[in-house]
This record gives structure tokens, sequence and C-alpha cells, in this order.
């Protein structure tokens, strides 16, 4: 089967004019539904194609997993879909510039909710969500507007994208800075890369704060853990009174409460869940330096047991002088335990 399985993805790039070579390719905002509409003909053309030499629903369902490129959902959001040569994929959406899938060997590390909308109507409840340029309450909307703004491509191959938000008359209204962010998406043959870069394109400095809102999947909270180095740091507990600072004895996190708490300092976490004999490892190798743990603990509607957010952050705010640009680099490399 894996034998058919990879001769049939072959057979599918060979039609595809999304080639296997990995060829920059600049897109417009004008040109996204044409290219959408395009790759779901193809994605249809490969169907009948495979159905009429015989091949199973599951074996052309699998095989699809390998197109890449523009596509649209059943809600009719726009999404970039990845896929490497070992047939691991990504997806990410237009809508908040948001990577709602990372499967690696038919393993899916990245968690959106089941109350999660789709459409449009509201930020997407899962993903690597961005939180810019504010973090939770403040002066501007809870968590900024990245999260709800379409984002443009500005490039893309079948292993890269790269996503472009600049003002506009939404977000003008409520944060009247020159910015410009770049979020580019790689997926590489043994983890996925992510990377946030903020540019101050005027003469003034703004203040700003970021985060990867980050939703990861769990096969039951009894199965779950986080290492890192959490032992003896200080967090700011937000569900006691109106936030407390504490200090955490442990060096391995379990979670058996409604959790919200900010671990100011630790951005190593590794994710371990033994109900499927995997780990996770987020790799945060620069602007982030905090974590946040979220867990809606006993919200059934919420899925409560199947995510956990462990969120790349720079809690404290970045001061950008005009010209100047700052840089967020997070990757996740899944392992075995």
């Amino acid at each position: 089967m894996k034998l058919s399985l990879a001769l049939l993805a072959s057979a599918f790039a060979a039609t595809s004019a999304f080639s296997p070579a990995v060829t920059k390719v600049s897109i417009s905002r004008s040109s996204t539904s044409l290219n959408a509409s395009r790759n779901r003909d193809k994605v249809a053309s490969r169907s009948k194609w495979a159905e009429s030499r015989g091949y199973g629903a599951a074996a052309v369902a699998e095989a699809e997993s390998y197109a890449t490129g523009l596509m649209t959902n059943d809600e009719g959001l726009e999404y970039v879909r990845l896929a490497n040569e070992a047939g691991d994929t990504s997806d990410i959406y237009l809508y908040g510039g948001v990577v709602t899938s990372y499967k690696v060997g038919g393993q899916e590390y990245i968690a959106v909710r089941p109350d999660a909308k789709m459409d449009g109507s509201k930020p997407i409840s899962g993903g690597l969500s961005h939180c810019w340029p504010q973090f939770g309450p403040g002066e501007i909307q809870q968590h900024g507007f990245a999260r709800n703004v379409n984002w443009t491509v500005k490039s893309m191959t079948d292993t890269t994208v790269e996503l472009e938000m600049a003002p506009s008359d939404y977000t003008k209204e409520m944060w009247d800075k020159e910015f410009l962010c770049t979020f580019t998406v790689a997926l590489e043959d043994d983890k996925l890369s992510t990377k946030m870069f903020v540019e101050n394109k005027g003469e003034e400095s703004f203040d700003f704060q970021a985060a990867l809102h980050s939703y990861f999947t769990v096969s039951a909270l009894d199965n779950f853990s986080i290492s890192g180095s959490f032992a003896g740091k200080e967090f700011l507990n937000k569900m006691v009174g109106e936030g407390e600072m504490q200090t955490e004895d442990r060096e391995e996190i379990t979670i058996s409460e409604e959790y919200d708490r900010v671990y100011m300092g630790v951005n190593d976490p590794v994710l371990k869940d033994t109900g499927i004999g995997k780990s996770l490892t987020v790799m945060n190798t620069a602007g982030y330096e905090d974590t946040v743990l979220w867990n809606p603990y006993g919200n059934e509607g919420m899925g409560y047991n199947n995510f956990v957010c462990v969120e790349s952050v720079k809690f404290d705010p970045v001061t950008l002088e005009g010209g100047n640009s700052w840089t967020g680099d997070m990757a996740l490399k899944a392992g075995d335990l």
C-alpha cells in the first residue's frame, strides 16, 4: 500500500501546476481567489483520475494530502497547504495568519477547538494564533488585531509560505502606527519553523507585545505533561484573585484544574503525551522569552481534555524605534518518548 500511495502521489504531482521543484512564487491579494479556485479544480481532477484507475477512497484521500498551494475550506476561508517529501503537512490560514495543522507521520500536533468558527466571523479558536500588537486585555481589543484580519500571501513554495500584514483602515482606527509584519512558515524535514518579523516603517517609536497563542493536541490530560526550566521560576497565576505572583516548585507540569499562568523567563517547554508515545519540543530561539499555559479545565464545549495552550510570548512590551525591526523565531520538533 505504501508503494501504491507513493506512485499515486507522484502521478498527482506530475499533473499539478505546483511542481515539486521549490520555486518561489509571488501572489498578489487580487489573485488569491483565482488560485484557490484553480487548486480546487486540480484536486477534483486528481480524484477523478485516481478513481478511474481503481484506487480506493482511502488511498485517494491520503495521496491528496500531498497537494500543496492555496486552497479554500468549506466555509470559504482560504489557506495554504505545505507538504514535504516525507508526507508531513501544514495548513496556514490567511485569515489571522494562523497555522492550524502540523502533521508528522500522520500524527496531528496542532489543535483547533471543536467550537472554533472557520468562516471568518471571529478569530479561529486554535492553531498558532497571533496576539499582536497586544497580548491579553489593554488599550485596544483583546489580543490585538493580527488574528482577525486577512494576511496577504507574499510568496510560497511547496514547503514555505510568507504572509504579510500591513496597516489598513481597520487597524488604524485602533492603532495608528506605521508597521509591517511578515510571518514565514517553513515545513522542514525534521521540524516546522515560524518567523514573525516586525518592522517599524515610520519615524516614531511604538511599543508592542507579541505571542503565538499555540494550541497543541492532547490524547487526554491524564497522559500529558510539560517539562522545561519551570522549577524555581516566578509565574503570574491569573486564576487567583486578580492575579497573584507565585513560584513554581515542579520540574514537570501536569494539569488537573483550570490554568492561566504566565511563566516569565521560561521559553523551552517540551510537551509529552504518553497516550501516543510522542513529544513535541517548542524551540523559541529569538524574541519569545516567556511561556503561558492555558487550559479551560472542565469546559466540554471547548474540548478541554484534548488540547493545552503552551504559548510563546514576549510579555514585557518591546519598544521599536523608527526603522528598526524585531524577530520572533519559534519551531516545533516532534519526537518519540
